[in-house]
């Protein structure tokens, strides 16, 4: 070993005790003594590289309202599970909330642990939220989120895309009154979502009426309640609603027939996920699945590459999504 943590100390001005609690990412460091530690033990022959031994899966939370409520990022979790083991990784699960009292040391304590690489479940982050593993001294990578800077590795579902096509294929089956299911946290999925929305409607000429967009929480119990509320003022409804996703779709779905609205013959439904409530609902959801085991298995893969080149390029990996046509869609025939 090059040096001690006397010297290190010495060369800091940091006291030993200090010096050992950074390097054994203790709490009570803050994050600026622990870089500025960390990279004079290197500089003094100190830190040797790891080698990778274990992958955190970290699960961002602003307030839960995505995150806590699904069954989607468990099938996700399997996927990373299953190429670890393939990998000789050890795999530990963190829960990082934005809420709790220590969140920064928490931050630091992931983001100073060298021996580990990292996937950060983002559904629920803001880019602001990304600046402080900037200079994580071990490999990052962004599940589910990216960032428009390009200064992380991403994997994230094509949403734009997969929600234009799902607009699209109402378009196709004669509807022209569609309206917008909006999950009332907007996170980064959602607003893209909702910019394939307009973009399918606007290239088929048809103006989105804005009346129709209707705002819902994002649990299945909030977007039900939320509906239950809206019916309740006897709007005009159109033919068919694209929802953010299948959370949001089944909730308002139930307020829907309770209301005595029949699905799909007065109002069509499409959701997002194809998650496994969507076979059993009553009529079956036809929806957008993503593969979601895929996506950790990729994930992983993606995240060993760049423990091996570290320097190498940001890719920002897009997952496609399939359309799954079930029973919640009517075909209107128009006469010419």
């Amino acid at each position: 070993m090059g040096s001690t943590i006397k010297e290190i100390s010495e060369a800091t001005g940091f006291s030993p005790a200090t010096v050992s609690n950074a390097l054994n990412h203790k709490k009570g460091v803050n994050q600026e003594t622990a870089a500025i530690i960390f990279e004079t033990a290197r500089k003094m022959g100190y830190v040797e590289e790891q080698k990778i031994k274990r992958l955190k899966f970290v699960i961002f939370k602003a307030n839960g309202l995505i995150i806590d409520d699904t069954p989607f990022f468990p099938l996700m979790i399997e996927g990373v599970q299953k190429e670890c083991k393939n990998y000789g990784l050890e795999m530990a699960i963190c829960n990082l909330d934005k809420r709790d009292s220590d969140y920064e040391e928490q931050v630091d304590r992931i983001r100073m642990d060298g021996s580990s690489a990292v996937i950060l479940l983002g559904t629920e982050l803001e880019d602001a939220d990304l600046q402080v593993f900037k200079d994580s001294k071990c490999p990052v990578l962004i599940l589910d989120y990216w960032v428009s800077e390009m200064s992380f590795n991403g994997v994230l579902i094509n949403n734009a895309d997969s929600a234009r096509t799902a607009v699209e294929y109402l378009i196709n089956k004669g509807h022209r009154e569609i309206g917008y299911l909006r999950g009332s946290f907007r996170i980064k999925a959602f607003r893209s979502r909702e910019v394939g929305y307009r973009v399918a409607l606007e290239k088929a000429g048809i103006p989105v009426n804005e009346e129709m967009v209707v705002t819902l929480a994002t649990t299945m119990d909030g977007a039900y309640r939320d509906m239950r509320d809206y019916l309740a003022s006897k709007p005009k409804l159109p033919t068919a609603f694209f929802a953010d996703n299948d959370m949001v779709a089944l909730g308002a779905m139930k307020a829907m027939t309770e209301a005595g609205i029949r699905i799909p013959e007065q109002v069509s439904v499409i959701g997002f996920d194809d998650l496994p409530f969507c076979e059993i609902a009553s009529p079956r959801l036809s929806t957008i699945r993503v593969s979601k085991q895929e996506m950790g298995q990729i994930a992983v893969r993606r995240l060993m590459e760049i423990a091996q080149e570290p320097e190498g390029s940001k890719l920002k990996i897009q997952v496609c999504t399939q359309f799954v046509e079930r029973d919640s869609v009517r075909e209107i025939v128009r006469e010419e």
